[in-house]
C-alpha cells in the first residue's frame, strides 16, 4: 500500500514538474533558432492596390541555416474592421521561435 501511494507522489510531481517547463504559447512555431533575427529591412510601401487594403510588414524567416527575408505585401482583411496583428519572434530558453500574424 505504502509503495503505491509513494509511486503516485512521485508520478503527481514529475507531472507538476513536466507542467512548469516553459513552452511557447499555442499558434506559436517553434524554430529553434539559438539567436535571434536581424533588425527588421526598412520597405519601400507603394500604393495600396485598392481601397481598405492593409500592410503586412517583412519579416525574417529562419530556413534552418539562416534567417531569409520575406518582404511585406498588402492584404485585404477577412471582414470588416479587421485588424492585423503582426507576426513577431520571440525567445525561449531553447532558442528563438516565431509567432504568426494574424488578423484579430
Amino acid at each position: 500500500m505504502k509503495a503505491t501511494i509513494r509511486g503516485l507522489f512521485a508520478a503527481a510531481l514529475l507531472a507538476g514538474l513536466v507542467a512548469c517547463v516553459p513552452y511557447p504559447p499555442l499558434g506559436a512555431v517553434f524554430i529553434g533558432a539559438r539567436f535571434g533575427p536581424p533588425p527588421a529591412q526598412v520597405e519601400v510601401i507603394g500604393m495600396a492596390p485598392g481601397p481598405g487594403f492593409v500592410w503586412v510588414r517583412g519579416y525574417y524567416r529562419w530556413d534552418g541555416m539562416a534567417y531569409l527575408w520575406m518582404p511585406g505585401r498588402w492584404a485585404q482583411p477577412p471582414y470588416a474592421r479587421a485588424v492585423w496583428v503582426p507576426g513577431r519572434w520571440r525567445h525561449h530558453p531553447q532558442g528563438w521561435y516565431w509567432v504568426e500574424g494574424h488578423w484579430r
